[in-house]
């Protein structure tokens, strides 16, 4: 119920000089990715599920962590904070 996920497939993207396949994915969260070892744990799972998923080396990968407060996710027309 709190996860969204969008894929954009064949989009040109170009990752540390090289138009190799490759993949960048963006979380963001309430309360889950503010500190850097939370999202040290995050980012080793993330990696462990793309690179078997994907077939890419891990060096193909980047995580982008997007701290979120309530108040800045609309939903049911109000915000996160009073749900």
């Amino acid at each position: 119920q709190r996860v969204n996920v969008t894929v954009r497939s064949g989009l040109p993207m170009v990752l540390s000089g090289s138009a190799e396949p490759c993949a960048q994915l963006v979380v963001s969260s309430i309360g889950v990715v503010g500190s850097a070892e939370q999202n040290q744990q995050h980012s080793a799972r993330f990696f462990d599920f793309l690179t078997a998923q994907l077939g890419l080396g891990p060096e193909r990968i980047v995580i982008r962590f997007y701290p979120l407060e309530p108040w800045q996710i609309g939903k049911n027309r109000t915000v996160m904070t009073f749900l």
